[in-house]
C-alpha cells in the first residue's frame, strides 16, 4: 500500500525534537549583552544537556559573566555538582585513608569491614569545547584568569566572594574540560591551573 502527499503536506515545517529545541539559542537578544556567538551558546546548553540526563549533575547553570569582574567570559561556562567527587587532592586522599583506619580499629574487633572512605562533591566549573577546536595555554589562561576557585551557587559577584573554598585542600583553579565530537559524544578531561601533586594509586 503506498501513500501519496498532497503538496499541503509536503510544505508543512517539520517540527524539532525536544533536545533541538532545549539546546536552540534564542532570537532574542538575551538579558546579558549577548557577548557569545550563538554556537559558543548553544554548546554550552548541548553539555548542560549531557551532564544533567546522562551524569545525573545537579544545580546546573550556564555563565556568560565573571563571577570575580562581571565581565563577559571568554566563552559560556557550565557550572553545577555531580553525584560524587570528581578529584580528591593527593594529600587529602593520605588524611581519609588515615582516617578511615582509624575508624576502623574504633569499631568492634569482631567486625570485618574496609575501609569507609567518604568524600562529599564539590561544584564544579565546566568548559565546552569542539574536538575540531585549538586550545592554546594561552586561551586556557584567559578562562582560568576569569574564574573564582570554586563555581558560585548564584551568578552574582558578591555570591561568589562569600563562599570561599569548599575544601581547605582545593588550593588550585580547575576546570573540566568538556569536548564534544560532531556525533555529540562527550569527552571530560580534568584541567588544572598550573602544576599539581600526582595523584597516589
Amino acid at each position: 500500500m503506498t501513500s501519496i502527499l498532497s503538496q499541503a503536506d509536503m510544505k508543512q515545517p517539520i517540527a524539532r525534537a525536544p533536545l533541538q529545541t532545549f539546546v536552540a539559542v534564542p532570537t532574542a537578544p538575551s538579558p546579558s549583552g549577548g557577548t557569545h556567538l550563538p554556537h559558543e551558546q548553544s554548546l554550552a546548553r548541548q553539555i548542560l544537556h549531557n551532564l544533567q540526563h546522562q551524569h545525573y549533575w545537579t544545580g546546573l547553570q550556564v555563565h556568560t559573566h565573571s563571577p570575580l569582574t562581571d565581565e563577559p567570559l571568554p566563552r559560556p561556562l557550565v557550572s553545577g555538582l555531580p553525584p560524587q567527587r570528581l578529584y580528591v587532592h593527593p594529600d587529602e586522599q593520605v588524611e581519609l585513608l588515615k582516617k578511615a583506619d582509624r575508624e576502623r580499629k574504633a569499631r568492634a574487633a569482631g567486625e570485618a569491614g574496609g575501609l569507609d572512605v567518604r568524600t562529599e562533591p564539590e561544584r564544579e566549573w565546566i568548559l565546552p569545547t569542539r574536538l575540531n577546536e585549538k586550545w592554546t595555554l594561552r586561551r586556557l589562561a584567559g578562562v582560568f584568569d576569569a574564574l573564582t576557585m570554586v563555581p558560585p551557587a548564584t551568578e552574582t559577584p558578591a555570591a561568589a566572594a562569600e563562599e570561599g573554598l569548599a575544601s581547605p585542600w582545593r588550593t588550585t583553579k580547575r576546570v573540566l574540560l568538556a569536548t564534544a565530537d560532531t556525533d555529540s559524544t562527550v569527552v571530560y578531561y580534568i584541567v588544572h591551573d598550573g602544576v599539581v601533586k600526582p595523584r597516589q594509586n
